[in-house]
């Protein structure tokens, strides 16, 4: 390993443990970071030159790289701001005398729409749901999972919580009789979420099934623990489990994940009324313009309380 390489390598990692001390940043995201830092660093080093000492010319030909190799304009976007994050790091802590970012345009990208189901689709899936959670000729196991299933999708649905906040819910929010549970989100910041009562009918139901399993200790850590090993449920075993009770409902498994319940979740709260800056803090973004995929719902919402109400519209003439 060079000296200069040797340095990269050394400055990734003061980076990564910055962002996880200071900015709270979940493994995944570090994980993520990693890849691509050390994807430029593979890259320059075969330019014989060094991450740490990149300059505009250095991140161009890597641009133009990522191009030449078919990488879609989000995958190039993603990577240019994990570089921009990295120099922006290393200028603060005067490693760098420069940003060698400052003349680099960001990767075009189209903001695709998210996928939403209709209110009454998800009616079909959460009826389906709970149809299977009530069936009386199940094993106690099979029961189990039916209720859980059940109570995963009404509280997704109920709150917008993302995948891996759903999954790792501690049993502890079962003993608050509030209306509202804490959730511990990304970057380890909580919020409260407003949970209804069809969800914690769901959550009792499942817990019943869980007891009469005689569940370990670990069952008392987690509210969706797992049925056949230690820890609480995967985000990847949930969405299996989403696709089939799609199949079930009769909805194409490709148009289903637990992100889209999300999606579904914000979407019909605004097409009924809700304020977007309400629905940025339900979703737990920390940046309003996140929440702003959603403004094509608040538009069709204006355009048809317009075209309902003003006085020289045709609906409101007849």
């Amino acid at each position: 390993m060079s000296a200069a390489s040797g340095r990269a390598g050394l400055d990734i990692e003061s980076f990564l443990e910055m962002m996880a001390a200071e900015r709270g940043a979940a493994l995944n995201t570090l994980s993520a970071y990693r890849r691509d830092l050390e994807d430029v660093a593979v890259f320059l080093a075969a330019k014989k030159r060094s991450l740490s000492l990149a300059d505009a010319e250095d991140v161009r030909a890597y641009v133009s790289h990522l191009s030449a190799q078919g990488f879609a304009a989000s995958s190039q976007a993603r990577r240019l701001s994990s570089l921009r994050q990295f120099f922006k790091f290393l200028y603060a802590e005067g490693m760098r005398t420069d940003d060698p970012m400052g003349t680099i345009e960001s990767a075009r990208k189209a903001r695709p729409l998210p996928k939403i189901l209709s209110e009454e689709e998800v009616d079909r899936l959460l009826g389906c749901a709970a149809a299977e959670a009530a069936r009386d000729d199940l094993a106690p196991t099979a029961v189990a999972r039916a209720r859980r299933m059940n109570a995963l999708v009404e509280i997704l649905y109920a709150t917008g919580l993302r995948v891996s906040e759903l999954v790792s819910l501690p049993r502890s929010v079962l003993r608050s009789k509030s209306r509202m549970i804490v959730v511990n989100g990304k970057g380890n910041k909580e919020r409260m979420v407003p949970i209804g009562e069809r969800a914690r009918d769901a959550l009792a139901a499942f817990g019943e099934a869980t007891r009469a399993l005689g569940k370990p200790a670990t069952g008392e850590v987690w509210l969706f623990p797992a049925l056949s090993e230690s820890g609480h449920m995967t985000r990847q075993a949930f969405a299996r489990d989403l696709k089939d009770l799609a199949v079930k409902a009769g909805i194409s498994p490709a148009r289903v994940s637990p992100h889209v319940l999300r999606h579904a979740f914000a979407s019909h709260l605004l097409q009924n009324g809700a304020d977007l800056r309400a629905v940025q803090e339900l979703l737990g973004h920390s940046d309003i313009s996140t929440t702003q995929i959603y403004t094509h719902v608040l538009e069709e919402r204006l355009i048809r309380l317009v075209s309902d109400h003003h006085p020289l519209s045709e609906a409101a003439r007849d």
